[in-house]
């Protein structure tokens, strides 16, 4: 895990290096300085400190006091660069491998554990980072050369340290061996509560429409409730940290106050003088506030165990669609063909999705595809773009099997207008211009004229520059199917797949598209998934899809004398069962 994590790092790596160089000056200099003040001490208390002594003294602790400021400052700024920027290639990476997944893969994870991931994960882990570069390589340093210092000054008196490491040993045991299940169950209900935001925010309109405000705000305090629950018991387990190490911290300044001050007004072999019980309880300080920093540490790293198990789950995700070793790199021509093809989207689904589909479709044909909800209508073309792999058989695109290709190559030249339309904020330019970011404004226009667009985009002030919101809102359902079949056409593919693309057009629009497509791209194949039957009716050839299989394939006159399922959607639809 942590060498995934770390390949993030990168460019930022001497920052990350730098940091615990530098830190261990800071720690020198903040070990030297009681060192020096407890020889002033002994010199005042002798009566040896000269006006001479004095300014050397106050120089040489003024100029470690500067390098320790220094050090600490440099080892601040590198750090803050090391962790920013770590987190941001590791959001970078992870943004980047989840562009490459596949449907499969995007199904494993929800959209807003995604979300989640992206920001609130890496916040803990880029936090994480930057204690562990600086403060648990400082905390270590200064334990160590505090307790040495501390031994070289008072000898077996600075023992007292160690006893406190079995106590706080076994606390952060029991709090981590609590914890770390709760936190595991915390990011998982923070999932939730983004699904909840982001499902609230996407259907608004219906929220607002059925009045049902309080119970979207009933639903969001319970997933906050169940966040906060969780986070409590969390962190009344950590909360028993803080007075382990006050007890600790207590503990030995007491000891040390009491038998320091004993050897002080002792002699002999116990002796101590003033400047040594001084620079004692400054080392015992130090001691006792980096084990508190390493406290710290151990919480944060226990928040962020959990983050970096789910970022890692998402880096190490690799895509189910690969391009081969040698990749056909041009689509010849738009003939399809499926062989006894079947299909699901799980290895742990109990069926298939298609089972064993036979279909041959030559190219520039327009082929129309009609069943009820569930058929497996979208799962038929979604193999054609190889958008996933068959389970069985092999779909061929211009006489070779879609494996074969490159995949860009091939999602280039089989362009898809999926079921649900998706506009992003821009201009109507910058989202037909998805399709072929090169296009010129003659080359956007034609695309808009064919897919029946510029009717509307004509009548807009700004036209073309007219500014489409975040999906599309500022625009009809009509409207938005029409700017995505553009943008689809843009691609000037060999293959243009509509599913169910005009639905939300009007049967008159409906026909100007269709008649568009025969006109003025007769070469390209056309696949049109509808319910409405006057949308597929013209088709060379019809399919009916029932049950993930193919239940027949004819023209319109044929079906309608030979096939039950299609004489009963095109008499539903024509209000003419009397006449069957």
């Amino acid at each position: 895990m942590t060498k995934i994590l770390l390949n993030s790092l990168r460019e930022y790596k001497k920052d990350a290096i730098k940091t615990p160089i530098i830190v261990i000056g800071e720690v020198i200099m903040e070990c030297i300085i009681p060192f020096f003040i407890a020889r002033l001490v002994n010199l005042l208390q002798a009566g040896k400190a000269t006006p001479h002594v004095l300014w050397t003294y106050g120089l040489a602790l003024f100029a470690m006091g500067c390098l320790s400021l220094f050090f600490g400052a440099w080892a601040g700024i590198t750090a803050a660069n090391a962790s920013a920027g770590f987190a941001k290639n590791l959001r970078r990476d992870l943004f980047t491998n989840i562009q490459s997944f596949s449907f499969e893969n995007i199904d494993k994870f929800s959209a807003s554990s995604l979300v989640t991931r992206m920001t609130t994960d890496i916040t803990n882990v880029q936090m994480a980072f930057m204690m562990i570069i600086r403060i648990a390589v400082r905390a270590p340093l200064m334990i160590v050369f505090s307790f040495v210092m501390a031994y070289v000054m008072g000898g077996s008196l600075s023992f007292i340290f160690l006893f406190t490491i079995p106590v706080l040993g076994g606390g952060l045991f029991y709090i981590s061996k609590k914890v770390m299940p709760l936190f595991k169950a915390v990011f998982n209900k923070y999932d939730k509560l983004n699904a909840s935001v982001q499902e609230n925010i996407n259907g608004i309109r219906v929220v607002k429409s059925f009045v049902r405000e309080d119970y979207e705000n009933k639903k969001f305090f319970n997933a906050a409730e169940d966040v906060r629950g969780d986070f409590t018991r969390a962190e009344k387990i950590l909360a028993i940290n803080a007075p382990l190490m006050q007890f600790c911290l207590y503990l030995v300044v007491v000891f040390t106050l009491s038998f320091g001050s004993y050897r002080v007004i002792s002699t002999g072999a116990l002796g101590l003088n003033v400047g040594q019980l001084s620079s004692i309880l400054t080392y015992s300080f130090q001691i006792l506030i980096s084990l508190m920093m390493l406290s710290m540490i151990f919480v944060m790293i226990t928040i962020s165990t959990e983050s970096a198990e789910r970022i890692v789950a998402v880096l190490s995700e690799k895509s189910t669609l690969t391009n081969p070793e040698h990749p056909l790199m041009e689509v010849k021509n738009g003939d399809i063909e499926f062989k006894n093809v079947s299909f699901k989207y799980s290895s742990k689904a109990d069926r298939n999705a298609l089972d064993h589909v036979n279909l041959s479709i030559k190219s520039g044909e327009t082929v129309g595809i009609i069943g009820g909800t569930g058929s497996s209508k979208t799962s038929l073309v979604n193999l054609i773009s190889r958008l996933y792999d068959v389970t069985e058989g092999e779909v061929l695109v211009g006489d070779h099997n879609v494996k074969e290709y490159d995949l860009v190559t091939l999602r280039d030249q089989v362009s898809v207008v999926l079921q649900k339309n998706e506009l992003f904020s821009g201009t109507i330019a910058d989202n037909l211009r998805w399709g072929n970011e090169n296009a010129t404004d003659e080359e956007i226009k034609e695309a808009a004229h064919l897919a029946c667009a510029d009717e509307f985009i004509d009548l807009m002030p700004d036209g073309y520059n007219t500014y489409i919101e975040q999906g599309g809102t500022n625009v009809s359902g009509g409207q938005k199917q029409r700017l995505c079949i553009a943008r689809a056409l843009l691609k000037k593919p060999k293959i243009l797949i509509l599913d169910d693309s005009t639905s939300a057009v009007d049967t008159k629009t409906d026909a100007k598209i269709r008649d568009g497509f025969k006109r003025f791209i007769p070469e390209t194949t056309k696949i049109i998934i509808a319910q409405r039957i006057s949308s597929v009716q013209d088709a060379d050839k019809i399919i009916v899809m029932s049950k993930g299989s193919i239940n027949a394939i004819g023209t319109h006159e044929e079906l309608l004398k030979t096939n039950e399922i299609y004489q009963e959607v095109y008499y539903s639809q024509n209000k003419k069962e009397g006449d069957k």
